[in-house]
């Protein structure tokens, strides 16, 4: 899995160890997680990307969404308007480290099948996301 590389970063020799501040890209858009999954999607839309950050009111951040997994949600049988992010969120609370390396998230994201991994920092704010590249 090769990973998204936004802006030229010094490499280190071992591209192994690399860690997921010199490979990640930025945190992009966060949103609070009592955002409703209607507004959500206008907002993914009106910014032209595919998934957000969501972070509760102390801006931690409680996980990450795309657009197919809200559209998802809103094409069910289920769905109402007051459904929420935080109500969706569920299996999604998986985050890495700064200081992790490279091997280390990628083996993460396939054991976990995951599309993005957030990174945080110690006290829980997003910094950035990482992503296979395209």
């Amino acid at each position: 899995m090769t990973l998204v590389q936004m802006q030229p970063r010094p490499a280190s020799a071992d591209p192994v160890r690399r860690t997921l501040v010199e490979v990640m890209d930025a945190a992009g858009l966060q949103v609070c997680d009592d955002m409703s999954v209607e507004v959500a999607l206008s907002v993914m839309a009106a910014a032209r990307t595919g998934r957000l950050v969501v972070c509760d009111q102390d801006g931690q951040c409680t996980g990450l969404v795309t657009r197919t997994e809200l559209t998802a949600v809103r094409d069910s049988s289920a769905y109402t308007d007051r459904v929420r992010l935080r109500d969706i969120l569920g299996e999604h609370g998986w985050f890495t480290s700064p200081v992790a390396t490279m091997a280390e998230a990628e083996r993460a994201m396939c054991r976990l099948r995951l599309g993005a991994l957030p990174v945080v920092d110690e006290q829980g704010s997003g910094l950035g996301i990482l992503a296979p590249s395209r």
